[in-house]
């Protein structure tokens, strides 16, 4: 493990990224889409969480003048636990002004490739999550799909080129037994749950996915060909989400309206929702320059390169019951 982290430490170093430290302790819950740890702060009498991403802090260094960062950390989500899931868990998250999401693959397919030769020596792998499934190759270039065409694929269902309603949406959901939460709001909300019923547990070999609703995607910037989605990829591997990557949103109008509508699924029961973040927004109006960010799960990373079943097996102390 301390190995491959080097490996990704030298390979960002290399391209002058600059390592940074962010601070843990938030006073608002933002960054990603995740239920937090909430903790009290004494001397300041209020209510703090504990990060589920380093994301807006770091884009607030981009605003600074700090143009490569990076950061190594300690992430926290009150959420469930499982092969794949701890409680606190490592990700590293990497932002460059003037990238965007073709930079951001070429860096993310480069820097995995650059762990497995240097540290492990070979770039075949057993699927963790499916031992006896097909070898995981990741020599080769990783394949590019979006969204829709996996649900298209899977389903038939078109919802890149029929503009559907909300309520013919939902029917549609109902039709393919597509569980459907209070909270979603929107056709966007729909064909994420499509892709995370059908299309997911597909994408076995490296797979870019891209073309995601801009409803769930609240940071990223619009894809100007069709603003129904963004500029965005998750990273695939044996049907796991092992990477998340923008283009960055960079105006602060956008991602004041954005948080706006996050604000409506709060309150229509979405309790993982970000909240407007003010001090984020204006530091958007100093100028933030276009920019592109990934994150990628330092401990699922682990998982595969050592070819471990599950995440308890590559951290020191993983949360469990106690007796």
């Amino acid at each position: 493990r301390p190995r491959i982290i080097r490996a990704m430490q030298e390979y960002f170093d290399s391209h002058d990224f600059i390592e940074v430290e962010t601070p843990v302790l938030q006073n608002i819950q933002g960054g990603a889409t995740a239920r937090p740890f909430i903790t009290h702060h004494n001397a300041l009498d209020a209510d703090f969480y504990l990060r589920i991403a380093t994301e807006l802090h770091l884009k607030r260094l981009l605003v600074g003048g700090l143009e490569r960062v990076y950061e190594i950390g300690r992430i926290f989500r009150n959420e469930g636990m499982d092969r794949t899931h701890n409680p606190e868990f490592t990700t590293v998250e990497l932002y460059q002004a003037f990238g965007d999401l073709s930079s951001m693959m070429e860096l993310c397919e480069c820097v995995i490739r650059h762990a497995a030769t240097k540290v492990i020596g070979k770039t075949e792998f057993k699927n963790p999550f499916n031992p006896d499934g097909e070898l995981i190759n990741i020599e080769k270039p990783f394949r590019v799909v979006t969204m829709c065409d996996i649900i298209k694929e899977q389903t038939g269902v078109d919802f890149k080129n029929n503009n559907y309603t909300f309520e013919e949406a939902l029917a549609l959901a109902k039709e393919h037994n597509v569980p459907v939460e209070p909270h979603f709001i929107s056709v966007g909300h729909i064909i994420n749950a499509f892709f995370e019923e059908y299309g997911e547990k597909t994408l076995i070999q490296p797979t870019f996915l891209c073309g995601h609703p801009i409803e769930i995607s609240p940071l990223t910037k619009k894809d100007p060909a069709d603003p129904r989605f963004v500029q965005r990829f998750e990273l695939f591997i044996g049907g796991k989400e092992f990477a998340n990557a923008y283009t960055e949103l960079n105006d602060p109008i956008d991602q004041k309206e954005r948080f706006l509508e996050q604000l409506k699924e709060k309150d229509a029961g979405n309790d993982e929702a970000n909240e407007m973040d003010t001090d984020f927004v204006e530091a958007l109006e100093y100028g933030m320059p276009p920019a592109g960010g990934i994150g990628i799960g330092v401990d699922r990373l682990v998982i595969f390169l050592t070819e471990s079943t599950t995440i308890r097996d590559v951290i020191l102390f993983p949360q469990m019951k106690t007796r």
